[in-house]
């Protein structure tokens, strides 16, 4: 999955704007290109742990729809944690067929996704990383 900086820029700026509770959303393209971040209010203003609001999902979904694009990944942020899936995140990784981000604020910035797959993560990406002692 490639992310254009212009998208890693605005969904780091929606982290740390949301932090300290986890933002989500949905990245939104076609192919394996994402062209759109789109944000979903995290419903359980949590620090620990998120969900999207349902209002939120169907808006993504229809927007998407009229742009032709797909939803290609859902993303979320780990303001004090890395970017790697939790428990909870691998339980709740039930659709296989899109890409499962995670943008951490903890030491430093970094940008991974991952395909989960039953649970267990076959994959993961690289996609932005910047160490604390870069900044």
């Amino acid at each position: 999955m490639k992310i254009p900086q212009i998208v890693i820029d605005e969904m780091i700026a929606q982290a740390r704007q949301d932090a300290p509770n986890e933002t989500c959303g949905y990245l939104l393209g076609q192919g394996d290109a994402i062209t759109e971040n789109y944000w979903m209010e995290n419903i359980d203003h949590s620090p620990e742990h998120f969900a999207f609001a349902p209002r939120d999902q169907f808006a993504a979904l229809k927007y998407a729809r009229s742009k032709g694009l797909k939803i290609l990944a859902n993303w979320h942020s780990h303001p004090a944690s890395p970017s790697r899936p939790s428990v909870e995140d691998l339980r709740l990784a039930l659709d296989p067929n899109i890409r499962y981000a995670i943008l951490s604020l903890h030491e430093g910035i970094h940008l991974n996704s991952f395909s989960i797959r039953n649970g267990e993560v076959v994959d993961k990406q690289v996609h932005f990383t910047i160490s604390q002692l870069d900044d």
